[in-house]
């Protein structure tokens, strides 16, 4: 959506005029999907930060960053629908910004229905688009067709469903920490498909195709974290042939992307029940990307559903 733009290391002042543009960072998505574990993360990384802010006030902060004497180097806010009828000139905003080429990037937090009403109901806390009467369900489809349109306009869109807190902080530490990005950062993600693709993945790689340690009786235990699964895995004759196709792969795309203008990528690798080789190839492929020079973090979405399921 927007250039990335560079930091001035603290204590360099500019001449009046030139002051570089701060790098901003919108946080929306929907109620209970994390914009608060979001925006602490960000603060823990040096952003300035302001949750609930109403869109109309984004150019003035960035603004207030560019006056003479400011050390605001980083901006994290959060917009959403409790700024209630301001929350609907977010788009307007946004794209106001592009316009006047300020750089920003459109973080984007979601979770399936089922996570969201469970937190919701965790919480005790009413979903802000509920009427008086409504269910919780009501106001997650409400939420939903309100940011249809910010949701496909996000630079990233993360999926907090089967993410911990941790997991959460640990792929915005992995995008975000080094202040505007020189390279891409990856989220690397195993799944089953028995459980539905990631709805955010640019890139799925199906790995049903190797061997499956799930019928083995001494490997069915583990996942592809564990030493056993992952020998099994990784030493066999067509592993390695897949890797060295999939690695060469990733070497073109990942530049590709770069050089379109994305800043991020979410790479997805699939098997059975997400137990054991996706868990296992997935943080091949992470660890290959950091190689590289990106930075890579890793989630695996399913790890132990197939055990819980037993």
């Amino acid at each position: 959506m927007a250039e990335e733009c560079t930091a001035i290391p603290n204590g360099e002042d500019e001449p009046s005029g030139t002051r570089k543009l701060p790098e901003l960072v919108v946080i929306t998505g929907l109620s209970g999907a994390g914009r608060s574990e979001a925006i602490h993360t960000f603060e823990d990384l040096g952003y300035f930060c302001i949750d609930n802010l109403p869109p109309t006030f984004i150019p003035q902060i960035v603004d207030l960053a560019r006056l003479p004497g400011s050390r605001i180097r980083r901006i994290a806010v959060v917009c959403d629908v409790r700024a209630k009828e301001f929350f609907d000139q977010l788009s307007g905003e946004l794209a106001h910004l592009e316009e006047s080429g300020v750089p920003f990037t459109l973080l984007f937090l979601e979770a399936d229905e089922e996570t969201l009403v469970r937190r919701f109901k965790e919480t005790r806390r009413r979903h802000p688009m509920c009427d008086e009467g409504e269910s919780v369900s009501a106001g997650i489809h409400a939420e939903q067709e309100l940011l249809a349109d910010l949701r496909g306009a996000a630079d990233i869109v993360v999926d907090t469903s089967a993410l911990t807190p941790r997991q959460l902080r640990n792929i915005i530490t992995e995008a975000f920490a080094s202040g505007p990005a020189t390279s891409l950062s990856v989220t690397v993600t195993s799944f089953g498909f028995k459980y539905g693709l990631p709805s955010d993945a640019d890139i799925v790689m199906d790995v049903r195709f190797l061997p499956n340690p799930h019928y083995d009786p001494a490997l069915r235990p583990h996942s592809g974290l564990d030493e056993p699964v992952r020998d099994f895995v990784l030493g066999r004759d067509e592993t390695s042939h897949f890797l060295e196709k999939w690695f060469d792969l990733l070497a073109v795309l990942a530049p590709a992307y770069l050089a379109e203008g994305k800043s991020h990528l979410s790479v997805a690798l699939g098997c059975t029940g997400g137990m054991h080789r996706s868990v296992a190839l997935a943080e091949e492929t992470a660890s290959y990307l950091r190689d590289l020079g990106y930075r890579a973090a890793v989630t695996h979405r399913d790890i132990g559903k197939d055990r819980e399921r037993q």
